[in-house]
């Protein structure tokens, strides 16, 4: 293990480090603003909103972020018609097309995620909550959604999860996070697995902070939950 090289290439993985921080977060936060409308309109089986929702989590869940992210980034410049217009500014830059894929495919799990959260509400929190004098708005705002949030906890820290392991796919379109700068690292100097054990290595760091941080903010929000058991 040629450690002296990972060392004399630390900012190559420190920039791979941001880069793959960087993605994971953009998407999550696209990805969870699309899904909480979204969870809550499959939850309710909203006319029109929720079969047009399910179609969306079928094809993203159904099919694999390597293949969401080469059709938008290989696929959609083959359309004359996007090359001429605005949008060619932003899809054929990389940066721009992992972003799209990723919040999309976050956004599909994220809106299971939060339908599940929603269904498993006791109907007798939001009934106490209208009994109260609460408009449906007020019932929305302030008891179904903060209590799906803490029901969604434990299975969103796995997407979070699951979020920054499949963002490795950026580095099959030219974009330099933690795989990347392995890879890299590899062929600079030819070398067989340095790269890739530096980037386990960093891809174990982060998401052991990950699962620290959702373990923490389990046991402040959904204590009650199991006391009540």
């Amino acid at each position: 293990m040629r450690v002296d090289l990972v060392l004399q290439n630390w900012h190559l993985f420190a920039s791979g480090v941001w880069m793959t921080l960087q993605l994971t977060a953009i998407a999550l936060v696209i990805g969870f603003l699309i899904a909480l409308p979204s969870g809550i309109a499959r939850a309710r089986g909203t006319p029109i909103v929720s079969p047009i929702v399910n179609g969306f989590v079928y094809v993203f869940r159904g099919t694999p972020l390597i293949v969401q992210t080469f059709l938008i980034y290989f696929g959609l410049g083959q359309f004359e018609w996007i090359r001429d217009s605005w949008a060619w500014t932003f899809l054929r830059d990389p940066w721009w097309c992992a972003v799209i894929a990723f919040s999309l495919n976050s956004a599909a799990y994220a809106t299971e995620i939060i339908r599940g959260a929603v269904s498993n509400i006791p109907r007798g929190e939001l009934e106490a909550a209208s009994a109260l004098g609460l408009s449906p708005r007020q019932v929305d705002l302030l008891v179904l959604i903060p209590s799906a949030l803490r029901r969604a906890l434990p299975q969103y820290g796995n997407e979070v999860v699951f979020m920054l392991h499949g963002s490795a796919v950026a580095s099959v379109i030219t974009l330099q996070d933690i795989l990347g700068a392995g890879r890299t690292l590899n062929a600079r100097h030819y070398l067989a697995y340095e790269g890739f054990v530096t980037a386990a290595l960093l891809y174990m760091a982060i998401t052991f902070a990950i699962v620290l941080v959702f373990r923490q903010l389990e046991d402040r929000y959904l204590r009650h939950l199991r006391l009540s058991r």
